[in-house]
């Protein structure tokens, strides 16, 4: 079964799943409310020049100007000479300049401003007023930093290219073809920037970072998507458009769905987004995963469950091993789930078993666009592993801390719930002086005391002297409750 990437569109939001075999690997959401600025081109206009803070302001059509300092600004011809010029050297009030957004406004203050552009790919980077070819300094092979500079910078020659380029972590071992198609892509694209700037006038946006559908499709379209089906044709319309444009050779894979069936129902696409979201991830023989995602790590713990096996224990352990192992990497990626990730395989006693199970581990993780390390069995039996941040895990993205645990993952019982009312009245007993004491509670703990705690509330009544009444508030949480002073 080929593998496809599903486009569902709604006017706030846009979610894309990628197919793999009929099964949904990954899933991107964008909603309109999160559209950032960082990577933004715009045509600015110099407000204001400070030589005393060496920086400008600069206009660009937004609610607050942007801040350009002298260090990032582009400098031609620098030469060797390091020393920061003056700003007014550089920058004079009016001048009309192409500026990029390198961090965000925030409070009262605009947008951090540069001259010295940058336009990503999947696997480059195009610096368009640079001449030279580098790489990640992440890639730490000696030979395959090489044999990447080697490659760009040939390409560079052979298109007729102007421009530097940086070879992208996410390169590492990229083919030659996957190489040029990049290197034409930001090409066309820094072509029509150009083109655009000079159209348009002052204050203007000249180059927006590019909408999820066509980040995929510059990202993940290749060799093994056959084809891509978007359920709008507003949409549908955009991305056909934009790929005949940019990546032509991909342009007849964008199909227009409209079935009358939601594009996500196919493949059990929102089933597997809301499976993706609970804790524990049942196996196919009886066992499960529990995933626990926390600010410093990710846990998963690996439990045998039903499944009993046909043979022997260490088998029986060794088939769960192996299902798991495959589970994990399709929802670390579902989930994108990364930084450092500890794994609780169940205990194996044969050290062959232990390699097998890594190395299905490794090669499930084969095809996952984000890059993971996997270090050996730990002596505790644990396998520790890290899986490169590429944005939000699914669940920040989709959800946010439970108002009733507050981000514990538990709630406190009744009965405890119900001590701790005793110990409030008996506490404003002795403070106050009240004709009676008022309790609400959820319906949930009024019951409690009215039924099972009740000799509790008779007693709790003798030691303060006083009637107490209680009233269920249906929109109170478990652990919400006051006593109120009558």
């Amino acid at each position: 079964m080929s593998d496809e990437i599903l486009v569902n569109v709604t006017p706030q939001e846009t979610r894309v799943a990628l197919i793999e075999s009929g099964v949904l690997q990954e899933i991107f959401v964008e909603r309109a409310s999160r559209f950032g600025l960082v990577g933004n081109i715009y045509k600015g206009r110099v407000q204001r020049v400070l030589p005393g803070m060496q920086a400008a302001f600069v206009e660009m059509g937004l609610e607050r100007t942007g801040f350009l300092h002298a260090s990032d600004i582009r400098v031609p011809d620098a030469g060797a000479d390091t020393a920061e010029p003056d700003i007014r050297a550089l920058l004079r009030e009016g001048d009309e300049v192409l500026v990029q957004v390198i961090k965000e406004p925030l409070g009262t203050k605009g947008a951090r401003l540069t001259t010295q552009l940058s336009i990503p790919s999947r696997y480059l980077v195009l610096l368009p007023f640079a001449d030279r070819v580098g790489v990640s300094a992440r890639i730490e092979d000696e030979a395959e930093r090489q044999r990447l500079k080697s490659m760009i910078s040939d390409m560079v020659v052979a298109e007729g290219a102007a421009g530097g380029y940086i070879v992208r972590t996410a390169g590492e071992g990229m083919p030659e073809q996957a190489a040029q198609s990049d290197l034409r892509f930001l090409l066309r694209l820094w072509t029509s920037i150009r083109a655009h700037a000079d159209a348009l006038p002052a204050g203007s946006l000249v180059h927006g970072d590019l909408p999820l559908v066509m980040r995929i499709l510059r990202d993940l379209l290749g060799t093994q998507v056959e084809r891509v089906r978007i359920d709008s044709r507003a949409a549908w319309r955009r991305v056909r458009a934009f790929a005949e444009r940019f990546i032509p050779e991909i342009a007849h894979q964008v199909e227009f769905y409209d079935a009358e069936r939601p594009i996500f129902d196919l493949y059990g696409v929102e089933d597997e987004l809301q499976r993706g979201l609970e804790r524990k991830v049942p196996l196919k023989s009886g066992g499960y995963l529990i995933i626990d995602q926390t600010e410093a790590m990710t846990t998963v713990d690996v439990n045998t469950g039903g499944y009993v096996g046909h043979r022997n224990l260490e088998e029986t352990i060794f088939k769960t091993n192996l299902e798991a192992a495959q589970a994990l990497a399709r929802q670390l990626r579902l989930r994108n789930l990364g930084g450092i990730i500890i794994v609780d395989f169940i205990d194996m006693l044969e050290s062959e078993h232990k390699r097998q199970v890594l190395k299905a581990l490794e090669k499930a993780l084969a095809r996952d666009h984000a890059k993971s390390v996997i270090c050996d069995v730990s002596p505790l039996g644990l396998v520790e592993m890290t899986r490169k941040r590429t944005r939000e895990s699914l669940e920040h993205v989709l959800c946010e801390g439970c108002p009733t645990c507050r981000g514990r993952g538990s709630v406190k019982t009744v009965e405890t719930v119900n001590h701790e009312i005793a110990r409030e009245v008996m506490r404003s007993g002795r403070q106050f002086d009240p004709k009676e004491f008022l309790v609400v509670a959820c319906p949930d703990v009024i019951s409690t005391l009215l039924d099972e705690q009740s000799t509790m509330l008779a007693e709790l009544e003798e030691i303060v002297s006083r009637p107490i009444r209680l009233q269920a508030e249906t929109l109170y949480q478990r652990e919400q409750f006051d006593v109120v002073l009558m």
